[in-house]
């Protein structure tokens, strides 16, 4: 077999400059026409590569895209996860943040997340295609558009197609000393409005139902779900309400990021917040929300996934450790549904959706090395 490392060592100035064509592509979630572009570049590029490719139209955000090679070769297929979208908006790398290529990392928006992630999943199949090492099995790369709102667009479908795959790699950026992230918190979604009776405050408050009174118990009630030793937190991030100053408000309303790191503790808390009642005489209490994405749970699937990752990682004398995210990816949903997932599988690098985001350029090669071992060797389970 091939020496992988040492392969894509030898590719790094032609990985990085591909990199740069990619972040050149500005491609925020709300702009179609843009990620789009961007998706027809990766199209192309795909395709170069041999996979046939399926695009899946979407009205508001940009299109999907599912590639497969070894469409019917036997066994499950393994399913590369990634999303083409970012948060930055048009026009960042000509005004805040620029393109900058150093010694030892490279700067931009979206470099970290995800396009150094799509880099190497490429270069993992671009290597083994080269090396005459490319398996003959089904592997199918799923080029979602809206992770970074979401996934709105993107769920049901991300859902339906892991649940035929052996196992799902996501590179979303590594933790700290190239970490794969083995367990992420979910997340939930509340807007608690209070609704009580407006009056004049000067003339006739007691006539009135302060709601804004009635929505503060209710943030203290929502706060006395934390249990941040357990890994759940309650946080209450906004609020507003009334309408002038000399008015008793007839509404507030107070929304609530909710964290959890067990799907129990997310029916836990869906549960007691959609049971909240008025605390003010004759106020209404009205709940919005839903768990937004499901944790990424370290149980006995992913403990016996790290275990199979962590042995190809030292086969080829890579790094290999876990971490934690308190934020969620896409990986959520697929390990949520049972499906051996990979997550955190991207290079490493530092300040995800901030002016300074980089990819540590010494970690790419060793990425796609990774990646493209676990193509090659994975034993996907009966």
């Amino acid at each position: 077999m091939s020496d992988l490392v040492s392969y894509f060592e030898d590719r790094t100035p032609q990985m990085l400059a591909l990199l740069e064509q990619m972040v050149r592509h500005e491609s925020p979630t709300s702009n179609k026409l843009l990620v789009d572009q961007f998706g027809r570049f990766l199209h192309e590029v795909v395709s170069e590569l041999g996979a046939d490719i399926e695009v899946l139209p979407r009205e508001t955000v940009g299109d999907i895209r599912l590639a497969k090679w070894n469409a019917d070769a036997p066994g499950k297929p393994l399913l590369l996860l990634m999303h083409i979208d970012t948060v930055w908006p048009e026009g960042t790398l000509a005004n805040e943040v620029p393109l900058r290529l150093t010694d030892t990392s490279i700067h931009g928006p979206g470099a970290l997340d995800m396009k150094g992630g799509i880099l190497v999943i490429l270069e993992a199949i671009r290597g083994l295609r080269a090396c005459n090492e490319f398996p003959n099995r089904p592997i199918w790369m799923l080029l979602t558009s809206d992770e970074e709102v979401a996934s709105t667009h993107s769920r049901e479908l991300i859902q339906e197609i892991a649940t035929q795959a052996g196992l799902v790699i996501v590179p979303e950026p590594a933790g700290e000393g190239e970490a794969i992230k083995s367990s992420r918190k979910g997340i939930g979604r509340y807007w608690i409005r209070s609704e009580g009776l407006a009056s004049h405050s000067g003339n006739a408050p007691e006539a009135g139902i302060n709601a804004i009174i009635d929505n503060a118990q209710q943030a203290l009630i929502l706060h006395d779900m934390n249990d941040l030793p357990n890994g759940t937190s309650v946080s209450i991030t906004q609020i507003k309400g009334g309408t002038a100053m000399n008015v008793i408000p007839a509404f507030c309303e107070l929304y609530a990021d909710v964290r959890f790191t067990r799907a129990t503790e997310a029916e836990r808390i869906h549960q007691q917040i959609n049971d909240l009642e008025a605390v003010v005489p004759g106020a209404k209490v009205v709940v919005k929300g839903w768990i937004d994405r499901p944790p990424l749970e370290r149980n006995d699937i992913m403990l016996a996934t790290v275990k199979q990752a962590k042995a190809i990682a030292e086969s080829l004398g890579l790094p290999f450790s876990e971490s934690f995210s308190g934020g969620g990816s896409d990986g959520n949903f697929t390990g949520a549904l049972g499906i051996p997932t990979l997550d955190g599988m991207g290079p490493e690098g530092a300040g995800m959706h901030a002016a300074h985001e980089h990819v540590l350029i010494r970690s790419i090669p060793r990425r796609a090395a990774f990646i493209a071992a676990i193509i090659r060797d994975w034993q996907m389970a009966e």
